[in-house]
């Protein structure tokens, strides 16, 4: 996932239509050599292919076996993935932008995506979380739940005790957090050896230290603006 921009004027110029060839001969083709198939590939395509583009993507790299492309075209559009399953085998992503249970419906009842990535944060907390995850138990769809540092560690506590729970329980995403933030909401959970650990204290395992947090004013920061090669704007 890319980090987010202190500018708001910061540009980043997708040129999606070269990605492909490059990505598959230059970053996969690297990846696989140095590592073998021991190590899970993880895609964020964030939106920015067009149905058609991103079956064609999935279809070229289905030799690399990814865990998952995510997010290869705007989730909304949700009609879409039935062609893109058509044609391609890599498994899907998609959520971290619904909110609710009926957004997920379509996608999760025809079988159309293998790893839904909703978050507490956005769909319901934990009960919302629940009713999603126990629907798409119905269909083999796991979970892959939405984790970047901008959801605070109150979040990410939450996210784990849900885990816990989970029978179809696929993946968490964890981008780690800055020693400030982490001295601020002081914390039981661990991380190590690609393994998270929600600890054993009392509740969700975490709390807010608001004296500390006062030293540390809010400093706003904005994704960068995603444009194609010509200028146009694009999805981020």
């Amino acid at each position: 996932m890319s980090p987010r921009q202190k500018a708001s004027g910061r540009k980043n110029n997708c040129g999606q239509r070269k990605s492909i060839s490059i990505l598959r001969q230059s970053c996969f083709d690297a990846v696989r050599n140095t590592f073998g198939f021991n190590e899970h590939l993880l895609h964020d395509m964030h939106h920015r292919l067009t149905p058609i583009e991103a079956a064609r993507f999935g279809k070229r790299i289905e030799d690399y076996r990814l865990f998952w492309m995510e997010d290869p075209t705007p989730a909304e559009n949700q009609a879409c993935f039935r062609l893109i399953r058509q044609h391609t085998v890599t498994p899907i992503a998609v959520g971290e932008v619904f909110n609710s249970i009926w957004d997920c419906k379509q996608l999760i009842e025809e079988q159309l995506i293998d790893y839904i990535r909703t978050t507490l944060t956005h769909a319901g907390g934990i009960t919302g979380m629940r009713r999603i995850a126990d629907f798409a138990s119905l269909y083999q769809v796991r979970t892959g739940s939405h984790g970047p540092s901008d959801l605070s560690p109150v979040c990410m506590a939450a996210a784990l005790h849900f885990d816990l729970w989970v029978p179809n329980f696929g993946v968490q995403e964890y981008m780690g957090y800055s020693e400030q933030m982490l001295e601020v909401f002081p914390h039981n959970w661990t991380f190590e050896g690609g393994y998270m650990h929600p600890g054993d204290k009392p509740g969700l395992g975490i709390e807010f230290d608001e004296k500390l947090a006062a030293k540390y004013p809010y400093d706003p920061a904005y994704l960068p603006v995603a444009r194609l090669e010509d200028g146009t704007l694009w999805n981020w």
